[in-house]
């Protein structure tokens, strides 16, 4: 029989519960499990959460016996995957909350034959990526990138009618690969702006794709016809290096390829060498390898924007994901079904 209060564990790198969990998240989620370091007695007492950044230290008798209890695991980033062994040694063990994206590294073959219900806060974590896209969208187009370059050169003596009339928004065609959580989002905040929106996913049909507001596509009819183009598809055997020589060659001459999504999808020999002739921009929140070494051109290439993966909640967005999966605890202890279920056939298209 579950608890009133059932046993839980936080169970994520320390550093990050008080980002995740501020004072006012923490007293909501107290109230509805037992967060407490177990006693002599097996029970809870007050002096604070446990936290068990790992779960494989058989010295640390607390996590064990906060393991035994435990009726549900609050994981995150830092958390070990939830295999066989750690099932053994927890039990009552019956869901999982991921306050992170992906399950995929966390959640094993174990917790789904065990009938673990799984909870991630991938739709959460996707709000900044998709606000991140929608700002380099609007800054491709508006031609940010190109000026900041060409001020540098220029040391500031540059007219805004000097940049051409090619730039700016109205009309500008946009290419979203992939109707993944945060693509579909994307699609959402670009709907009130004066762009002409394209997808390409193999798993919408065309109607399904009108449905959203948007043209649909081929892929390499998308990489050809798109002046903004921007990766939402997951990292699979068959997106690996989606973007080749060959389809990064289709892009327009001009064009400003996003990818916020996984480096892995870009040959990045491939894209050094086209950002690198001057045709195309790149703007790289991910990159393969990441982090790139320190000698790679790519780092010096006027024509490619990189940010060290930042797009994915951070700072005072983290308070996002702790609240969204207190949110699900709470109807975990009302008997209702998860908001933010993951199923095990959801993994096989998640990257």
């Amino acid at each position: 029989m579950a608890h009133a209060r059932p046993p839980a564990l936080l169970a994520l790198d320390p550093r990050h519960v008080p980002e995740l969990f501020p004072p006012e998240v923490l007293a909501r989620l107290t109230g509805l499990v037992e967060l407490g370091r177990p006693s002599a007695a097996g029970q809870a007492h007050r002096d604070g959460p446990l936290v068990a950044a790992r779960f494989d230290d058989p010295a640390d008798t607390a996590v064990r016996q906060s393991l035994a209890r435990a009726e549900v695991l609050i994981t995150g980033w830092g958390c070990p995957p939830v295999d066989a062994t750690v099932l053994a040694a927890a039990p009552r063990l019956r869901a999982v909350v991921h306050t992170a994206g992906s399950v995929k590294s966390l959640v094993t073959e174990a917790c789904w034959e065990r009938g673990i219900a799984v909870s991630s806060g991938a739709d959460t974590n996707g709000v900044p990526v998709a606000e991140f896209t929608l700002a380099a969208v609007l800054f491709a187009g508006k031609g940010v990138f190109a000026a900041r370059e060409r001020m540098r050169a220029e040391r500031g003596a540059l007219s805004p009618f000097e940049l051409g009339s090619g730039i700016g928004n109205f009309g500008r065609r946009v290419g979203i690969i992939g109707a993944s959580r945060i693509g579909r989002r994307v699609i959402e905040l670009l709907r009130p702006f004066d762009l002409e929106v394209w997808l390409s996913d193999p798993y919408v049909d065309a109607a399904a794709a009108r449905s959203l507001g948007v043209r649909p596509a081929g892929l390499d009819e998308l990489l050809a016809s798109c002046e903004v183009v921007s990766l939402h598809a997951p990292t699979l055997p068959e997106t690996y290096r989606m973007l080749d020589r060959e389809r990064l060659a289709l892009l327009p001459d001009g064009a400003v390829l996003i990818n916020t999504a996984r480096g892995a999808l870009i040959d990045t020999a491939a894209l050094t060498d086209e950002v690198a002739s001057g045709r195309i921009t790149a703007v790289l929140d991910v990159t393969d390898p990441e982090p790139l070494p320190p000698d790679d051109r790519l780092l010096d290439l006027p024509g490619a924007f990189l940010t060290p993966h930042l797009a994915g909640s951070l700072g005072k967005e983290l308070e996002r994901l702790g609240s969204a999966a207190v949110d699900e605890v709470e109807r975990l202890a009302a008997g209702a079904p998860f908001a933010r279920a993951v199923r095990r056939a959801d993994l096989a298209r998640s990257g």
